[in-house]
Order: C-alpha cells, then sequence, then structure tokens
C-alpha cells in the first residue's frame, strides 16, 4: 500500500471515528410491528436512513477508500449478488479488499447492530 492511501485511509478512519459517534438524543429504534398485511406498502427505513446520513455518508456519499455510493447499480450489484449476510458481516465487523476498506461498524463503535443493518438495508435498497 503506498504512503498515499494509507495516509487516505488513516484519515478516514480518523474522521469516521471522530464523526460517527451516536446521538443521544435519538430516539431508540421501534421494535417491528408482528405481521403486516400483504396488501401494505413498505415501511420507510427510517433507522436505516438516519444512520446513512450520520456516519455512512461520510465515505459512501463520496466514494471514500472505495466505499460503493448508494444507487451505484454496478458498484453494489457484485455486492449484494454475495447475499445479505455477508455485507452485513463486512459492516459489522470491517472489511479490507481489492477496492478499498470498511471499518467495523462505520467507526461508530457505538451503533448497534441492528442500526447498522438498517444503514446497510437502506443503501442496498437504493442500489438495486
Amino acid at each position: 500500500m503506498n504512503k498515499s492511501t494509507l495516509l487516505l485511509a488513516t484519515l478516514s478512519l480518523a474522521l469516521l471515528a471522530a464523526c460517527g459517534q451516536k446521538d443521544a438524543t435519538a430516539p431508540a429504534p421501534a421494535a417491528a410491528p408482528a405481521a403486516a398485511p400483504a396488501t401494505a406498502p413498505a415501511a420507510e427505513n427510517t433507522v436505516g436512513k438516519s444512520v446513512y446520513g450520520k456516519t455512512c455518508a461520510l465515505c459512501h456519499a463520496a466514494a471514500v477508500a472505495g466505499a460503493p455510493k448508494p444507487g451505484d447499480k454496478a458498484d453494489w450489484g457484485p455486492r449484494i449478488a454475495q447475499g445479505m449476510d455477508l455485507l452485513h458481516k463486512h459492516a459489522l465487523e470491517g472489511f479490507t479488499g481489492a477496492k478499498g476498506m470498511m471499518p467495523a461498524r462505520g467507526g461508530a463503535a457505538s451503533l448497534s447492530d441492528d442500526e447498522v443493518k438498517a444503514a446497510v438495508a437502506f443503501m442496498v435498497d437504493q442500489s438495486r
């Protein structure tokens, strides 16, 4: 890895660590209803949208460190094809690949598993 790539990755992680803090005033995620009628419209993923806006967008909106931009079907397609379980694993535990790196929990250690998974679902939904 050359020095400029290492510097960019280090600065990205520092930015994420500083800016990815959970908002203490944010309401706790609501529990999902037990069952919804088959004809009901899909509920908006407000938790995922909020987490994306506060944490994930720092890298994903600008494709920092190889982060795929939501809506980029060509970049997201192969990732989505690997399945949500693997996307969740990489988002929760972190991942370094040929295109770049993903810090664990987007650098926001205070995010719950459910919040991280909701953010992944939000980005995937934008990218199908």
